[in-house]
């Protein structure tokens, strides 16, 4: 078991989340905002304003007119979009790389990442949560100790395949009897060194569900829930993809049937092509 304390520390290698970005969070957190709010602080950063205009313009949004100004764009996309844009941007320098303990390739955990959360955006929607920023944000984030712990893992992966086999537990869970830490448990660690709201801390370091979770949370049954969509569709399933463990009433708390599922998957896998490119343009 190593150091947890020198594994913790490795998080200040961690690209942080710029100022601006925590600025945009409040402002979309705040129901008297405004647009003119949020096109403040964005028009100051270069290249989060660079970024949001590429994007914009980019298959993924399709807009008949090209957007040539923040305040184009939010008028266009409104401020969630906007949100969900500078996060993406923000955090892509984090999780665009590889990470070979997981057996993810350059770029895999980025695309598994925007996709999640795209897909959890969309499941937030149909249940009409009115926090669907902060579910988008943590479907995005939530797996950014993986980051941290990946060479760890890559180093003892044979141990940690034995402890799932043998006995029968989740990846996660061999995680930590062999290393001291998971990957959940440090994202949570990382959310709050990068002073994210308790709320986000929590959504981040229990996103596989605990059997100690509370099926009333509906957040927390999205997030979850877009991640084992990502799962069935073959997205970010590295070396830990199949050994989790799943929460059928998940399902039943969130009222969807199987047919509601092939739909939202269905939908998805129509603007697979439009979320690569998006993937590529952030």
């Amino acid at each position: 078991m190593h150091d947890i304390t020198k594994i913790i520390d490795h998080i200040d290698r961690l690209k942080p989340i710029p100022k601006v970005a925590h600025r945009i969070m409040s402002i979309a957190e705040d129901p008297l905002s405004s647009m003119a709010d949020l096109a403040a602080v964005i028009q100051y950063d270069q290249a989060i304003t660079a970024n949001i205009l590429k994007v914009a313009n980019s298959p993924y949004f399709g807009l008949r007119r090209k957007v040539d100004s923040i305040q184009q764009a939010i008028t266009y996309l409104g401020m969630d979009q906007i949100l969900d844009l500078v996060l993406i941007h923000v955090s892509g320098g984090n999780l665009k790389g590889g990470q070979k303990g997981y057996d993810l390739g350059i770029g895999e955990l980025w695309r598994y990442s925007v996709s999640s959360a795209v897909l959890a955006r969309r499941v937030a929607e149909i249940k009409k949560i009115r926090t669907s920023h902060l579910v988008f944000t943590a479907a995005l984030l939530k797996d950014i100790g993986k980051v941290v712990l990946s060479n760890y893992v890559g180093e003892y992966l044979d141990e940690i395949a034995s402890l799932v086999s043998s006995q029968n537990i989740t990846f996660r869970q061999a995680e930590k009897a062999v290393i001291g830490i998971d990957h959940a448990e440090l994202g949570r660690i990382v959310a709050k060194k990068w002073h994210f709201s308790e709320r986000m801390e929590e959504m981040i370091g229990n996103h596989h569900l605990d059997d100690h979770w509370d099926d009333d949370d509906i957040e927390m049954c999205i997030i979850y829930l877009a991640d084992t969509l990502c799962m069935m569709m073959g997205i970010g399933v590295g070396s830990d993809g199949l050994a989790y463990r799943f929460h059928r009433k998940v399902i039943q708390k969130l009222d969807l049937t199987e047919k509601d599922l092939q739909i939202i998957m269905a939908s998805f896998v129509e603007k697979m092509q439009e979320v690569e490119d998006l993937v590529r343009e952030a």
